[in-house]
């Protein structure tokens, strides 16, 4: 047996969310029926860095997986792209050790989001969030600083979300406007863990911190609160890409 590893894209707004489920169209799903595909019809299972939601995009996913035929890396890149659906790409290939784990040996990750502030634009509708109204973007990017560190993030994550330790490092980030069109913003997070719905959840604070709904002082207060109801709305799905995963 030989252990790969993978980083690849794809376009989330097609799939019930990364992991297999039955009768449903997702990412792992279509991953493992190429696999199985190559290694001589034998189940292959895929243990990624971590799932995605249903409409959430990825720029550099990564997994792992196992397989008993013996085939080059750029083999294996060329027959699994040939194989997954255009939604999908491999970017690259490489062999790995076999302790090597995929989730587990995660130091890091980012992800992105995105806001169109401007006029309504349903070709992007899927892949950017359609706010469509100005937000006062320095008091979101003073919000996002009070972020930064180390805290119990217990006020965003997914409310029935039951974890014994709440707390993350979040050790970056950022907010940018596209130089050609100034009215769609991207919002940068890069934190060493994530748990279900805590991006979304922290962009839904600061997209009604930039309404003047809070101030972004606030941040602080919601954090000790450790209570999901006080930290205000969940961002959509379209807006959300797992821009890279560090180890």
């Amino acid at each position: 047996m030989v252990r790969y590893f993978i980083r690849f894209s794809y376009d989330g707004s097609k799939y019930n969310g990364y992991q297999k489920q039955p009768k449903m169209r997702t990412v792992q799903g279509e991953l493992e029926k190429a696999l199985k595909s190559i290694n001589a019809n034998k189940a292959v299972s895929v243990s990624a860095s971590g799932r995605t939601d249903a409409g959430v995009h990825a720029y550099g996913q990564c997994a792992h997986f196992d397989l008993s035929t013996s085939i080059t890396c750029e083999k294996l890149r060329s027959a699994l792209n040939s194989l997954i659906p255009d939604d999908m790409y491999v970017r690259t290939v490489s062999e790995v050790s076999d302790d090597f784990h995929a989730r587990f040996d995660v130091k890091a990750k980012e992800y992105v989001y995105k806001i169109n502030m401007g006029v309504y634009n349903p070709i992007e509708k899927d892949y950017v969030y359609q706010y469509n109204r100005k937000l006062d973007i320095p008091e979101i990017e003073r919000a996002l600083k009070y972020f930064e560190g180390t805290h119990d993030f217990r006020s965003f994550v997914k409310i029935d979300e039951e974890k014994e330790d709440y707390t993350r490092t979040i050790v970056q980030t950022s907010l940018k406007r596209d130089v050609k069109n100034v009215n769609t913003i991207t919002i940068s997070i890069l934190g060493t863990g994530f748990m279900r719905y805590m991006v979304r959840n922290i962009v839904g604070l600061l997209i009604e911190i930039g309404e003047g709904k809070y101030k972004s002082e606030d941040v602080i207060e919601i954090l000790k609160m450790k209570d999901r109801t006080k930290a205000g709305m969940c961002a959509p799905a379209c807006g959300l890409y797992l821009k890279d995963v560090f180890y």
